[in-house]
């Protein structure tokens, strides 16, 4: 329970350095990292029959190497910032693979939701509706794929918050909300 707490305390101050500033900053997720690390060795050791803390150190270390692996693709690939990697490395390394990666692929649902939020609001949903139905008629016209002009891209390139959406799936996987 005590490792949920820190976890769930370093993930909302991302939120918080995330929201005011756009930023998930450095001297926040390394020390949550460590922290993952030594918690889980910890763990081991005061729960009888679970290990050594080598055990603890394994499990920590792979749900930081799968999630951070994962994240830095996603980085490398599309528009993602280095701390949303961070972040969900940290979120990795309390959590173990299997939590890990649940946590981030509820991360990557309710950041989507919100995205899509966000571009109904300020484009509304029969503009939102009559724009795509258009662009699919001109692919459907031209046999082949039909880039978006700069003016149809603009309401995509929105700044996406990440850390409260991993605030909410830390609070979702830890709970056991779905299960």
């Amino acid at each position: 329970m005590v490792l949920y707490i820190l976890l769930f305390l370093l993930v909302t101050v991302a939120t918080i350095t995330d929201v005011a500033r756009h930023k998930i900053y450095n001297w926040n997720v390394y020390p949550g990292i460590i922290l993952g690390f030594v918690a889980n060795g910890f763990r081991t050791v005061a729960v009888p029959n679970s290990g050594s803390v080598w055990d603890g150190l394994i499990f920590s270390l792979e749900g930081f190497l799968a999630c951070g692996l994962i994240m830095l693709v996603c980085f490398v690939f599309f528009d993602m910032g280095g701390g949303d990697v961070k972040l969900v490395a940290m979120m990795g390394a309390f959590l173990g693979v299997q939590q890990g990666v649940e946590a981030m692929l509820w991360t990557f649902v309710l950041g989507s939701i919100v995205g899509a939020v966000i571009l109904i609001w300020q484009i509304g949903v029969l503009r939102l509706i009559s724009k795509s139905f258009q662009h699919t008629m001109l692919i459907l016209r031209a046999r082949s794929w039909v880039p978006l002009t700069n003016e149809e891209r603009q309401p995509l390139k929105r700044w996406l918050f990440l850390a409260p959406s991993a605030l909410a799936a830390v609070a979702i996987v830890t709970t056991g909300l779905f299960k």
